[in-house]
């Protein structure tokens, strides 16, 4: 079912291989009341921990101590999947005494736009890879991009505690859920076999990384998406609606004039409202499987994807405040990746992303 990725002009990280994982849309908060998976990939070193500037971490990248960063502004947009981690991080990074720096979560699609097209930011945080045609618009305003993997997610379908009867859906269901044009639709469409419930679909928007990411994956990169044409609540880059949506549906068993909601956001967000909403089992052919560490560090979990950072040599040459600190997120991302809710990059790609950071800004 998954797609071969784009390759990135010049310098790309190394394709997806969740067996080797060790390891929105706005929410400001990173707290998870769910279980959250542990990190894998070792840690810094002891040096790295202490911050010691003449010290290279695990990664062959210098131990930053963020006090003494260049000044400097770093411009960071994009994904609302990869907010709360680079938040988590911008958190570490903060309580080390280094400035902070603005990030802005409007989607994959808006972060490339200002990457690419306006040339306004350094960094672009994306839940997909980027498109040949957004290279090719970085590469007019003489940039070449530089993917970054810092990590992998479990997109999420959700359900209310409520439901007691779509725990597990097929890949089919879930896409005749979401293509359902009918605002007299019922559960019943979807399945004959499930109670006929009205339905409520909330989705992010189309310049989502996440909104592209289950297009490809459930509709097969239909376009245009059958999702933009159902009765589907678009919630833009604002996951906290879909969670909202979703467990106040008043989905109650023996009365079917009460309403069951479905939506679909990163695992961050299922791991932080776990208490209210229920993730779903997706079965993409070989029986149902749920989100997890267990299931995305095997490969079994059919809506596992990766999670990047872009940048340009250009701009890590010129900007070393830029340079520092992306090499203190590669070095540190580790630390804090399980308590956001998500999972460890591959060892394999974070040490790639290392070597052009390092190549890049010239660490030596």
């Amino acid at each position: 079912m998954t797609k071969p990725r784009k390759t990135v002009a010049m310098l790309a990280v190394s394709a997806l291989v969740f067996a080797a994982c060790g390891g929105t849309d706005s929410g400001d908060t990173t707290d998870t009341t769910a279980s959250a998976p542990a990190a894998t990939q070792p840690p810094a070193t002891d040096a790295a921990q202490s911050g010691s500037g003449d010290s290279a971490s695990d990664l062959g990248l210098p131990v930053i101590d963020p006090l003494d960063v260049p000044s400097g502004e770093v411009a960071i947009a994009g994904s609302s999947t990869v907010f709360p981690l680079s938040t988590a991080v911008m958190s570490l990074w903060e309580d080390e005494g280094g400035p902070g720096y603005p990030i802005d979560s409007i989607g994959s699609g808006g972060g490339f736009e200002r990457f690419c097209v306006e040339g306004a930011s350094d960094i672009s945080n994306a839940s997909r890879p980027i498109k040949d045609t957004e290279v090719a618009q970085c590469n007019e305003i003489d940039r070449d991009p530089i993917e970054i993997r810092v990590g992998t997610d479990a997109l999420s379908v959700v359900i209310s505690q409520g439901n007691y009867f779509a725990q597990e859906l097929t890949v089919e269901e879930i896409a005749a859920a979401f293509s359902l044009s009918d605002p007299g639709a019922t559960w019943a469409d979807v399945n004959p076999g499930f109670p006929a419930h009205p339905i409520q679909l909330f989705t992010p928007g189309a310049d989502s990384g996440t909104f592209d990411y289950f297009n490809e994956e459930i509709f097969d990169e239909a376009e245009p998406s059958p999702i933009l044409s159902s009765i589907a609540q678009i919630v833009g880059e604002d996951d906290n609606v879909t969670v909202q949506g979703v467990a106040g549906d008043g989905c109650t068993e023996g009365d079917l004039a009460s309403t069951c909601a479905i939506g679909y956001f990163g695992y961050a967000f299922f791991a932080e409202n776990a208490d209210v909403l229920q993730a779903i089992a997706v079965d993409a052919g070989d029986g149902p499987v749920s989100p997890g560490d267990e299931s995305v560090n095997e490969g079994t979990y059919p809506l596992a994807r990766p999670l990047y950072m872009y940048t340009d040599a250009g701009i890590v040459a010129d900007k070393p405040q830029v340079a520092s600190f992306i090499a203190f997120y590669l070095n540190r991302v580790n630390e804090v990746i399980g308590d956001v809710g998500y999972f460890p990059a591959p060892d394999e790609a974070l040490r790639e992303a290392a070597d052009a950071i390092r190549a890049a800004a010239d660490f030596g």
